[in-house]
């Protein structure tokens, strides 16, 4: 525990810390619950106007591209159908979907608070300079979550949806798809995409304890934007869109991230500099 922390946080004991982690994990449970309790009460609302909203239409996705479409004259881009039907095959199918549902959607809901509780159980080990440099730690890591599960809903599986929806090699194939296999791929690119937009804050916290420079990123770019493609393949189906779509937000995130890590290494260099003279005084 660091030495200018006060006197009763220096003092506690192990088990005091894990009892500490364990209240701080039944309030985040807690609160997981309610949001999850919440969406299956109106789990029919969500399933027509949120689950299902990205293979209509009407989606805002679709109405903006059609209007890039007719901006740039190119009609193609405006998708007027998609043979979009889903089944139940199993007989737990539709419960079970409705109690995964429930429970991604209530996480997205208590996330902020869950991202607080983890900072006010790891905010008494810092040193008054870290507690500082990291303040508004909780907003970035909500917001970059909610921008990547807005990308995952809003871009990845409306397409994705589109598309393999009207994909056909023959017509004597119909596509119907299990409900199973639909709500796990919305799942998937909704919450994936929330946890891979956390690149710019895990590089941030690397490179503030000294595991990550700009230097190892700028020369190992190659190498990272294979990894991005790899980590791509693992948290989104098995196909070649999606992987695109979710690996190029991550090679921009990746080249920010970049900037992030040199700003930790100068704000670094100031502060042991501040200390050497400091120390010389």
């Amino acid at each position: 525990m660091p030495l200018d922390q006060p006197q009763e946080e220096a003092e506690m004991s192990f088990l005091d810390h894990l009892e500490e982690l364990r209240w701080h994990i039944v309030r985040s449970l807690t609160a997981i619950a309610v949001g999850m309790v919440v969406a299956f009460i109106f789990s029919s609302w969500i399933f027509h106007n949120i689950i299902f909203a990205p293979a209509r239409t009407d989606f805002p996705t679709f109405h903006a591209l059609c209007a890039l479409g007719e901006a740039i004259g190119n009609p193609a881009l405006c998708v007027q159908e998609i043979p979009f039907k889903v089944q139940s095959r199993y007989m737990t199918g539709q419960f079970t979907m409705q109690i995964m549902a429930s429970f991604v959607i209530g996480f997205i809901i208590a996330f902020p608070y869950v991202v607080w509780e983890l900072w006010r159980f790891i905010k008494p080990g810092l040193h008054s300079h870290e507690r500082n440099n990291s303040r508004g730690a909780v907003s970035a890591i909500s917001l970059l979550f909610f921008m990547g599960s807005a990308f995952g809903y809003f871009v990845l599986c409306p397409l994705m949806t589109w598309f393999f929806a009207s994909y056909s090699i023959s017509d004597m194939i119909v596509n119907e798809f299990d409900i199973t296999s639909y709500v796990s791929t919305f799942v998937a690119l909704v919450f994936g995409s929330g946890l891979l937009f956390q690149l710019p804050v895990v590089v941030y916290f690397l490179t503030r304890i000294g595991l990550l420079t700009p230097q190892f990123m700028r020369t190992y770019r190659k190498h990272a934007i294979i990894v991005i493609l790899i980590i791509g393949a693992i948290v989104t189906p098995p196909d070649p869109l999606s992987q695109v779509l979710i690996s190029l937000p991550l090679v921009i995130l990746y080249e920010i991230s970049i900037f992030i890590s040199a700003y930790v290494v100068r704000q670094n260099r100031k502060r042991e500099e501040e200390e050497l003279k400091a120390e010389r005084l």
